[in-house]
């Protein structure tokens, strides 16, 4: 099979939305072979469900995928029971098997909605690190010295704060790397939290005598709150396998600023026909439409086309009577920070006072995007929110900053 695309288009394609390219030179060169590359992006089955923050990386092997190129989706099966250290500031707890195994089969229904699962090789790389004997994993620790692991950021900030490391977590890249090794890797993809292990890739694979993998970054999406990186735990994410509804007004009501970022890393629309929607908005357009466009885009990739054009009217809140309205309230909070949804709901009218909102919120009464909320909730400056208090007060309520 050969690759019929040319290397500049092909480059043109892979480097859209991409953080890094190592090393684009490399990469020519093994494009112009004109055969398949083997395109490898690894991912620990840490926790079962996938949100858009995820996807990034999926879409970039899609992308590969449709160029011709071999696409391995490799679950960190032996890994997963490892724990990856990227970005963890204590040791991270191991999972046991069959949490591991569990969250793996979730994971490959879930990016089958982007990949062709025809054209993906599955594999688990417990198939090969499990044959390693103690011989051959003191071989694969003798590659790298303890002075060079502790160069890598957060191994250096526990190090130097006194915080433990323990001896396994230095395996953890290694074997990584490894599995480039096993799989003889072309390419391999990854979050730009994963840039050490990606490299350690290219150095064990001299260090066994190949050629040298290429490491492309993607971004790490933020979150609707546009601030920090996309995180079920921050409450800022979008997940893909959350209703249509609420995954329609999670997007519609995202800052204005994320559209395009959000369209560069998500959508598969052409580069040409973003920039004519830039345009667009930069005339007048509405950019409220165009966060409905992109909405409709992701509901049909993991929901379907009929889910889609019906999103709008299931936003996930229902009133006692029947569906919201399309055409719902608009009401604007002006505030300094960012405000505990008791004091949103008064500001914005959509209870008589304080005390009305408190008792709401205590009989489970309130709910923020279709979802009930407590006390604790809190709404963000810049973001827009759809409030229901009671059976039939609602709105969509902005906080903007006060003037």
């Amino acid at each position: 099979m050969s690759i019929n695309v040319s290397v500049d288009e092909q480059l043109e394609i892979i480097k859209r939305g991409t953080e890094s390219l190592l090393v684009e030179s490399e990469l020519v060169e093994k494009l112009r072979k004109g055969v398949p590359l083997r395109i490898k992006a690894g991912f620990d089955p840490t926790a079962p469900d996938l949100h858009l923050g995820h996807t990034v990386l999926i879409n970039k092997l899609r992308a590969f995928q449709e160029l011709g190129h071999h696409v391995v989706f490799l679950i960190g099966d032996f890994t997963g029971m490892i724990g990856d250290p990227s970005g963890k500031s204590a040791t991270r707890p191991p999972l046991t098997r069959e949490q591991v195994l569990a969250n793996a089969e979730t994971y490959k229904e879930q990016v089958f909605k982007i990949l062709d699962p025809q054209k993906t090789e599955v594999a688990f790389n417990s198939t090969w690190l499990n044959e390693l004997t103690p011989v051959d994993f003191i071989k694969l620790a003798s590659t790298y010295t303890v002075a060079r692991m502790l160069e890598r950021e957060d191994f250096h900030n526990r190090y130097t704060s006194q915080q433990p490391i323990a001896i396994h977590e230095f395996l953890y890249p290694l074997v990584q790397g490894y599995d480039s090794v096993a799989l003889k890797a072309d390419v391999e993809l990854g979050g730009t939290d994963q840039t050490f292990n990606l490299l350690m890739g290219r150095e064990l694979q001299r260090s066994y005598g190949m050629e040298p993998q290429c490491v492309i970054t993607v971004p790490l999406l933020e979150g609707l709150d546009g601030v920090k990186k996309m995180s079920k735990s921050l409450g800022n994410y979008v997940g893909i396998q959350e209703p249509p509804g609420v995954m329609f007004n999670k997007i519609v009501s995202m800052p204005d600023e994320l559209i395009w970022r959000y369209y560069e890393l998500l959508s598969f629309k052409p580069i040409k026909y973003i920039k004519q929607l830039q345009q667009d908005v930069a005339a007048g357009a509405n950019p409220r439409d165009i966060k409905i466009e992109l909405a409709r885009e992701l509901i049909a990739r993991f929901h379907g086309e009929e889910a889609a054009a019906g999103a709008h009217m299931s936003v996930g809140n229902r009133l006692a009577d029947g569906e919201l309205p399309e055409d719902l309230p608009y009401k604007e909070v002006q505030a300094d920070n960012e405000l505990p949804i008791a004091a949103v709901l008064n500001r914005a009218g959509l209870v008589k006072n304080a005390a009305s909102a408190r008792n709401l919120l205590e009989n489970g009464s309130v709910k923020v995007d279709g979802a009930v909320v407590q006390k604790e909730f809190v709404c963000e400056l810049g973001r827009e929110y759809v409030c229901q208090a009671g059976k039939r007060s609602f709105a969509r309520v902005k906080l903007v900053n006060r003037v």
